[in-house]
């Protein structure tokens, strides 16, 4: 029997059976798909597109949240320019203003330890220091002008500044207590030994002429005995910081209490003020009369 062959070489009967393979095959996918094949088709689009919608959905929240970070950066470090402005306006004014409310601080206390002193003082101010140098002092914005002159006791709030050494028509100069030329006449709060106090520079000073019988306890306060004429008695100097016994007498190292290179003002007292000073007089107050058989 012959058999024909097609004209790419193939029998009939494998074109049969691919026929057949497509029909089935066809016939496969219409069972699968059902009548409605486009809605099939849709939904394989839609599951094969999701992935890659969940990726430019993500891209595009992680774009969103670097411009809102970049956005949140900007407005960040504009408000840290910002502060940083503000706080050197603060910190300047500050600067600015810190002389001033010293100053009006320091007249504040001066005005305080005025009404605590029953004496005509007067006030001046600090214009200029030469203590650095040896046998330096104060220099103070008033002179003759407020009728000052030479031995005038200067104070501060927290204790004794020193006395007046040289006075001209508008300045004065002040020798301050821990200098070595100056001497102070002072006594010890506890058992009232005096002494002359020499200076030491330094804000230091040393106490002579105490015998070695006396009692002197470290941080015992020194006050002026009033001796010298130029304080009154009871102001204070300073506080004891050494005590070492000597041959005859004690070498006592005194701190003095006022800050000698940060004073600002001062107030002098007046010339060979009296040895002692009273506080104000002040009335007792008067009770009315009682009427009798009244308790």
């Amino acid at each position: 029997m012959t058999v024909h062959k097609s004209r790419w070489g193939w029998r009939h009967g494998r074109w049969q059976g691919l026929f057949l393979a497509l029909l089935w095959l066809g016939h496969g996918g219409w069972v699968m798909l059902g009548p409605d094949p486009g809605r099939h088709w849709t939904g394989l689009t839609d599951a094969l597109a999701r992935p890659s919608q969940g990726l430019a959905s993500r891209w595009e929240q992680w774009r969103s949240s670097r411009r809102e970070a970049a956005r949140s950066f900007a407005e960040t470090r504009a408000e840290n320019l910002r502060l940083a402005a503000e706080l050197a306006q603060l910190r300047t004014q500050a600067a600015q203003d810190g002389p001033r409310l010293a100053e009006a601080d320091a007249v504040l206390q001066l005005l305080g330890l005025k009404q605590q002193i029953p004496l005509e003082l007067k006030a001046a101010r600090v214009i200029f220091s030469t203590r650095p140098a040896t046998f330096g002092g104060l220099i103070l914005d008033r002179g003759a002008d407020l009728g000052l002159v030479p031995d005038q006791g200067v104070l501060a709030p927290e204790g004794i500044v020193g006395r007046l050494w040289s006075v001209g028509p508008t300045q004065a100069k002040v020798l301050p207590a821990d200098a070595p030329n100056a001497s102070v006449a002072v006594m010890l709060m506890r058992s009232r030994a005096t002494g002359v106090m020499q200076g030491m520079g330094s804000g230091r000073a040393q106490i002579r002429y105490i015998s070695n019988q006396e009692v002197v306890q470290v941080g015992e306060a020194v006050l002026t005995s009033g001796l010298d004429r130029v304080f009154p008695r009871g102001l204070l100097v300073g506080y004891v910081g050494e005590v070492v016994p000597g041959d005859l007498e004690l070498r006592i190292q005194v701190n003095l209490s006022a800050p000698l290179d940060r004073i600002s003002a001062v107030l002098l007292l007046p010339s060979q003020p009296p040895l002692e000073v009273q506080p104000p007089f002040v009335a007792p107050v008067q009770k009315p009369p009682r009427k009798r058989g009244t308790p």
